[in-house]
């Protein structure tokens, strides 16, 4: 915007060059005018001397009607040579039969009696008509005024055709004159242009000071300097404007002070806002978003500026630009993915005028998803603890009133009653314990005993534990064998070892109540470089698929029926994340429809030497 200005650019040649282009106008069309009626004048002064005298057309009538042709084209060729020429005209006489009967051409006599090959003659004879017109020669580059006039014969009423006189003459002298002419005229009209330049330039300069040093003071003013000052040199109207700019200087350093202030605020605001915010012009396109929008749309400021907030925010579809100006009502707009859950509430308002002129749209964007995410498993597990608990509370009442109506005198059937009415109860006993384990765990008032573990003879003892319960069963409902897969180092850990024995516990049972009878347990103990995993496999129908990704979910069964008839509460998974994320690791499965299910726990780990452990103790 600063850049130099070249002097071709400048105003200074600019009204200079005004000046001349009218200057040369006004001159053009002069000479334009001058140089027509010059060219048409001389032009007639021309034609008007190439005329032959009617004595000699007279004479010429009647040396044509004469019989003796030698005799008649003697007299023809004198008489010929008492016409006027000054412009050195080419004069031929011929017949009406097209035969050349003289010229007044010395060096040509050769062509008299021969017939003519004009056809402009030709014409003239046949058509009995005069022919006068003017002609260029390429060859040569010269032009010619042709006149071909007929030759009447008058015997008392009869007028017959004798012959026509063919007349050339040569034209270049009368340009040759009018290019002169021209030539002084153009020169001449060179000298005023370049003397009235010259005045206009001086001139300009002086008018165009003043607009320079405004130009200087407004460039300023672009830059953020407002310390210039425009000098004023009189009271004219650019003495006017020069004060004006003064003042103008004045009042936009006052305005940019304010804006500069209310911009670095918004835009504090706007970049620490939690909330997204997109504004946009009337049609909708956006001019303004942040950058928590833009993390939330996954797209770039740049990208979304000037794109419609409906392809934006993907709803038009649903919703038109008109239908949020008139009911500017709030969305909930689900951007989730297979990679993670975007839930967002969009919140409308119009930017209005005092005139109540709608320029845009605000859209304020709120991050629901964890709220929204709190609320579905809020239901849900209402929903599954009022499952949970009816099953047992409905069995319970079942039983107690058959036996407050006589069942409890049978002695047969009253002590079924009774255990079914105990199980039930230690269900819900159990159901609740492990509610309550969760809350504390939730709200974390759950304290951990860690200590420093064998992490193999811990899980040695827990499998042995299972393996003792199948020996001392003397009917059992199917049979299992654990099959052990442990490294030889001694894996030390610091845990809590009831709360961890429990993970074990509920991974074993799990495994065990889903595994075929006389399938295989295989339980894994291994060490990688930062972390030991302990691993369950089975051999039971699996997981399907869409199951995996739920099966922490705390009262989430694969298969209800079977869960609750083998008295599972649905929360010993739920219960066993909670205490391997507490330990600082991590649970997951690894499971195939049809193939069986693995259950893997990594925990961290940093190899100890025993005398190590022993100086800890010590």
């Amino acid at each position: 915007m600063n850049s130099k200005i070249r002097f071709f650019q400048s105003i200074h040649f600019k009204i200079a060059l005004v000046f001349a282009l009218l200057l040369l106008l006004t001159l053009e069309i002069v000479g334009a005018v001058f140089v027509r009626q010059l060219e048409h004048q001389n032009l007639n002064t021309f034609k008007a001397q190439q005329v032959v005298q009617t004595y000699i057309v007279n004479r010429l009538s009647d040396e044509l009607a004469g019989t003796n042709t030698t005799k008649s084209d003697k007299q023809i060729r004198s008489t010929l040579s008492e016409i006027t020429n000054t412009n050195n005209a080419q004069i031929r006489v011929i017949d009406n039969k097209g035969t050349i009967r003289g010229t007044n051409e010395v060096d040509n006599q050769g062509i008299v009696g021969q017939k003519t090959t004009d056809s402009d003659i030709k014409n003239s004879i046949y058509n009995n008509r005069d022919v006068v017109r003017t002609t260029y020669n390429s060859q040569n580059n010269s032009r010619y005024y042709t006149t071909i006039t007929r030759i009447i014969r008058t015997q008392g009423n009869n007028s017959d055709l004798v012959g026509v006189i063919y007349m050339r003459a040569s034209l270049d002298s009368v340009y040759q004159n009018i290019n002169q002419i021209t030539l002084i005229y153009v020169s001449a009209t060179f000298v005023a242009i370049i003397l009235g330049l010259v005045m206009a330039i001086i001139i300009s300069r002086a008018i165009t000071r003043p607009i320079d040093e405004m130009k200087k003071q407004t460039l300023r003013i672009a830059r953020g300097d407002y310390s210039g000052h425009v000098h004023v040199y009189g009271n004219d109207e650019l003495g006017q404007l020069a004060s004006a700019v003064n003042n103008l200087s004045v009042r936009v350093e006052e305005a940019q002070e304010s804006t500069e202030s209310e911009r670095r605020r918004l835009d504090s605001v706007m970049a620490h806002m939690t909330d997204g915010v997109i504004a946009t012009d009337r049609r909708g396109n956006v001019t303004i978003i942040n950058e928590t929008a833009s993390s939330f749309l996954d797209t770039d400021s740049d990208d979304a500026v000037g794109k419609s907030i409906l392809d934006l925010l993907a709803i038009r579809q649903d919703y038109t630009l008109r239908e949020l100006l008139e009911d500017p009502d709030d969305l909930v707009l689900d951007f989730s993915t297979k990679d993670h859950d975007l839930i967002l509430q969009a919140y409308f308002s119009l930017i209005q005028r005092e005139s109540g002129f709608i320029s845009g749209i605000v859209c304020v964007l709120h991050d629901v998803t964890e709220q929204q995410k709190i609320d579905q498993d809020r239901k849900q597990f209402v929903s599954n603890v009022s499952h949970e608990l009816r099953t047992p509370l409905t069995s319970v009442r079942s039983y107690i009133e058959a036996l407050s109506e006589g069942a409890w005198k049978d002695p047969k059937v009253a002590p079924d009653f009774l255990k079914v009415t105990q199980e039930e109860t230690d269900r819900m006993i159990r159901m609740i314990n492990d509610l309550l384990t969760l809350s504390r765990m939730d709200s974390g008032t759950q304290k951990l005993d860690l200590e420093m573990v064998n992490l193999n003879e811990l899980y040695n003892y827990v499998l042995d534990r299972f393996d003792m319960i199948i020996k001392q069963d003397d009917h059992p409902e199917k049979t299992y064998t654990i099959k052990r897969e442990f490294t030889k180092r001694d894996l030390w850990v610091e845990i809590d070892t009831d709360r961890f024995t429990q993970v074990l516990d509920n991974l074993m049972n799990n495994a065990i109540k889903y595994s075929p009878d006389g399938g295989v347990i295989t339980c894994r103990l291994l060490e990688t470089h930062n972390n030991v995993i302990l691993s369950v496999s089975d051999q039971g129908l699996g997981i399907p698929r869409a199951d995996i990704s739920r099966i922490f979910d705390r009262f989430y069964r694969v298969d209800k029926a079977r869960s609750r008839a083998q008295g599972g509460t649905g929360l010993g998974l739920a219960i066993s994340r909670e205490v391997v994320q507490m330990l600082g690791g991590r649970i997951w499965v690894d499971s195939r429809e049809g193939r069986g299910s693995t259950f893997y726990i990594s925990l961290p780990y940093k190899p100890y030497e025993e005398e190590d452990l022993w100086d800890e103790d010590n």
